[in-house]
């Protein structure tokens, strides 16, 4: 049971991944965490979240979940580069997780709900392996919830293509909004739900949000898969490529991405 990634693992789409720490991007989870404690991080990606969250439960142990050994290569790679010696690195579907009952006493999946098949079967897989009494944490984008200024049309046009294609691939752009809906799908009935935002509006920050996006419509496999199935065409691409460089040299551009959160007590 596997939707298609939408993203894939190009430089551009790494470069984005690899900025996220546990600071900016699970900070509703970092009270939770304890040292000694055991987490499971599910869609590790680049790893970047995964060695934050091994600092902060050390002596405790991290154990980091990729679909494919491929994209585990990153985690074990961003792993060894900081010498954390308390992740363990395992292939896995979180459809289907390999673990026994209560193995865990943290489950944490980021940006990972909006790209799967079954996201309420993923939160119960998670529930499954996590401790009674522990914590199952998930954040995701919700893509309609953007804002940005001024109103470039060719982002409107990345919104809408981006929306298709990651419906066309099986997933959920707006799965933000619908966390708490499949926390208590999956089966619990003690969870805290809660948003945040990235903001992205200084001049090196709208260079780097702006420009990562105008090379990864090019070249990522949302771009391949945008061709290929026909919701694009190069010439598209490159305009919404333009759009991206004209809205990050807007000395008032201004953009703002907003996610869903939830804290499950299993």
């Amino acid at each position: 049971m596997h939707a298609v990634y939408t993203h894939g693992h190009h430089e551009s789409v790494l470069r984005s991944h690899r900025w996220r720490t546990a600071e900016n991007s699970a900070g509703y989870l970092l009270p939770h965490l304890t040292p000694g404690a055991s987490v499971l991080d599910v869609g590790c990606g680049p790893g970047t979240i995964t060695a934050d969250l091994a600092a902060r439960v050390a002596p405790g142990r991290v154990t980091a979940v990729e679909v494919t050994a491929d994209a585990l290569e990153l985690a074990r790679a961003e792993a060894t580069a900081r010498g954390r010696s308390n992740i363990d690195f395992v292939v896995a579907d979180v459809h289907a997780l390999d673990f026994p009952d209560d193995t865990f006493d943290v489950v944490h999946a980021h940006q990972v709900l909006q790209h799967v098949a079954d996201p309420v079967r993923a939160l119960g897989e998670m529930r499954r392996v996590c401790r009674p009494g522990g914590v199952v944490a998930a954040r995701d984008s919700d893509y309609a919830a953007f804002a940005w200024y001024p109103g470039v049309p060719e982002l409107d046009e990345w919104m809408d293509l981006y929306q298709r294609v990651t419906r066309a691939n099986g997933g959920e752009p707006d799965a933000g909004r619908r966390m708490l809906a499949w926390a208590h799908a999956a089966g619990f009935a003690d969870v805290t739900a809660t948003s945040s935002t990235w903001c992205f509006a200084t001049p090196s920050d709208r260079s780097w949000w702006g420009g990562m996006w105008a090379e990864r419509i090019l070249k990522s496999d949302m771009a391949r898969q945008a061709l290929a199935s026909g919701a694009a065409t190069m010439d598209d691409l490159d305009r919404i490529s333009d759009g991206w460089r004209t809205w990050a040299a807007d000395d008032d551009g201004w953009f703002s991405l907003a996610h869903g959160e939830i804290i499950c007590r299993a």
